[in-house]
């Protein structure tokens, strides 16, 4: 039998987005993507550096690195059960990613207040070394769950 959804701890909530939107996940799925941990407002997604994902200068195309943190950020920001989308976010690259490189984006909730909030996540890779900073902004769409009980 189901908890209903009033009787679920906050952990169970974010538990159950990190399923349910994994579940549905094609991108993230499609590009090797771990989502390894999703607390109440963060969310921690690990990627492998494939060969297919290096650009002309055999380095990490930094629009994947992006959609890494963008991914962490999805799973931060809707890890109380409120639909949540990006209204915008910036990125700022420090260092290449190589293939074979174990890089992993953490998300964290900086300020959420009303329906928009604010998330920051660091990209690093194996040696937790900084490859990229990123800032996303959100907007919670209002009375939309993720999932239903």
């Amino acid at each position: 039998m189901s908890t209903p959804h009033s009787e679920r701890t906050p952990q169970q909530i974010a538990d159950l987005v990190r399923e349910r939107m994994f579940a549905n996940d094609r991108a993230a799925r499609g590009l090797g993507m771990e989502v390894t941990e999703t607390t109440p407002g963060k969310a921690t997604v690990t990627m492998t550096v494939r060969e297919n994902m290096l650009n002309g200068h055999d380095i990490c195309h930094g629009g994947l690195i992006a959609t890494l943190a963008d991914t962490a950020f999805a799973y931060a920001c809707n890890s109380y059960n409120e639909l949540t989308v990006a209204s915008g976010f910036s990125v700022d690259l420090m260092a290449p990613g190589r293939e074979g490189d174990v890089l992993t984006a953490r998300a964290f909730e900086v300020s959420k207040a009303g329906r928009t909030g604010v998330y920051d996540c660091d990209i690093t890779n194996q040696r937790n070394e900084r490859i990229a900073v990123f800032r996303g902004r959100s907007y919670t769409i209002k009375g939309k769950p993720v999932f239903t009980a």
